[in-house]
């Protein structure tokens, strides 16, 4: 699957300054707390797609790529042939390839399961808003993905607890339906639970997407893959398939780690990771916080898994050691949202710190409803607490829209059978940008009217 666009960057950039411009003008910004519709059913689980390897033994299989430094991307796939190169050749035209880079390969066993040659490529230096072509240890089919911009507007798509299920790949129909230029996955990837081939599986149903745009991914509960002893590498298939650039950003582990990209600046964390303020991913994250320029990246986005913020039943208060240790470094660095995943639905908070609600804290969004086949969490909390507004048990995606440096548009889409429906919406204002946080951090308001 691939997407042809003739629009410009900068025609892009002039019509959604003018569509802020009317939009701002011409309605209003306050969005009450809601559920869902009475009149929408709630969709039952989906069955397991199994996604087989129909090419030859030695195609390339598995193909996703992911954002690399500011010009850098790395190619990674799989082969049955244990003997093929781990090389790129790449170019702007179709079949011909201007370049070529060489990178690395692994494998891993699981039990009885040996898992095909696992390449890894980095690419580049890449120009920004481009079209590149690829194939993959010199065999077809023939890729192609298109680089972010350098610099605002830039469009992400949020999708959390993903799954290979009927639910999944309708999921993915909507989200290739419309443009976007980067991929966040706050954990739960293929719910393969310690069976191997339900990843090789997975990587396969994502490929024409994973394939075309950047999917950058942190893990969550189903990535943990410990059993006794004999196999204690909790992460071994997760770190082998999805390695995220995290050396680049200081980090030690594959489990936390931050990028930059068109003028935001985005943290990966880690809720299976040690977080206390002794621990390698605290004083990381306290580091990388304070290297952020938002002169240079306005915004500041984390992803987790497990939310912080949650008025669901399922998994109530599962991320809250987290929380008490992390959240203030959140606050003092003025992080403008955070999305988690874990919870199988969608709610959406005011801005918040320590459970209340504040002008200058981040707003969190659950998107744990990518289509996983345990389905839906149903049941929330009556009444519905004043800092979540929006919450819904249905699955669908997300899209952030960065328009500039002070706003940037958040809309949810839920899957509604064939169609996405968009059902929640919100403009947000940047807090570097916000006269009332910019000076100094104020102490938590009891009080607070919901104008992001």
């Amino acid at each position: 699957m691939r997407f042809q666009f003739v629009t410009t960057h900068k025609m892009k950039r002039e019509f959604w300054n003018i569509f802020l411009l009317f939009s701002i003008f011409s309605s209003a910004l306050f969005f009450p707390p809601s559920e869902a519709s009475s009149e929408f059913t709630r969709p039952p689980p989906r069955r397991i797609v199994l996604t087989p390897h129909e090419r030859p033994k030695s195609a390339p299989q598995q193909v996703h790529v992911s954002l690399v430094g500011k010009d850098h991307m790395k190619v990674s796939w799989v082969t049955s042939d244990k003997t093929l190169p781990s090389t790129v050749d790449y170019g702007k035209q179709p079949g011909k390839y201007e370049a070529s880079a060489t990178g690395e390969h692994t494998s891993y066993r699981f039990f009885f399961y040996t898992s095909g040659t696992i390449h890894h490529v980095t690419i580049g230096p890449l120009d920004p808003n481009t079209v590149y072509y690829y194939r993959c240890g010199g065999s077809d089919p023939e890729f192609s993905f298109k680089t972010p911009p350098a610099s605002l507007p830039i469009e992400f798509v949020v999708v959390g607890d993903l799954g290979q299920t009927e639910w999944t790949a309708q999921t993915l129909v909507h989200v290739g339906a419309r443009d976007y230029d980067v991929f966040l996955l706050p954990g739960d990837l293929s719910y393969a639970n310690c069976q191997q081939h339900l990843w090789d599986s997975f990587g396969r149903l994502v490929e024409p997407y994973a394939s075309n745009r950047p999917w950058m991914v942190t893990e969550g509960n189903h990535e943990v893959e410990a059993l006794s002893r004999h196999f204690p590498n909790s992460f071994e298939a997760y770190n082998a398939r999805w390695p995220m650039p995290y050396a680049e950003s200081g980090s030690t582990s594959n489990l936390y780690y931050s990028f930059e990209v068109a003028g935001t600046h985005i943290a990966m964390l880690g809720s299976y990771a040690d977080y206390d303020a002794s621990s390698d991913q605290y004083k990381w994250l306290e580091a990388d916080l304070a290297r952020v320029d938002r002169r240079r990246t306005p915004w500041l986005i984390v992803l987790v898994h497990a939310p912080w913020y949650n008025t669901n039943y399922a998994h109530k208060g599962e991320g809250e050691g987290m929380r008490k240790a992390m959240e203030k470094l959140l606050y003092k660095a003025q992080v403008d949202v955070v999305f988690a995943g874990h919870v199988h639905a969608y709610e959406r908070f005011t801005r918040v710190y320590d459970n209340k609600a504040d002008p200058c804290g981040p707003v969190y969004v659950t998107i744990g409803d990518g289509g996983n086949k345990e389905g839906l969490a149903l049941n929330f909390e009556k009444p519905s607490p004043s800092i979540s507004l929006r919450r819904e048990p249905s699955f669908g995606h997300g899209r952030l829209r960065i328009l500039n440096e002070t706003h940037a548009h958040w809309s949810w889409h839920r899957n509604n059978d064939s169609d996405s429906v968009m059902a929640d919406e919100v403009w947000l204002e940047s807090l570097s940008s916000s006269k009332l946080c910019k000076e100094s951090i104020p102490t938590p308001s009891e009080v607070y009217n919901d104008e992001l």
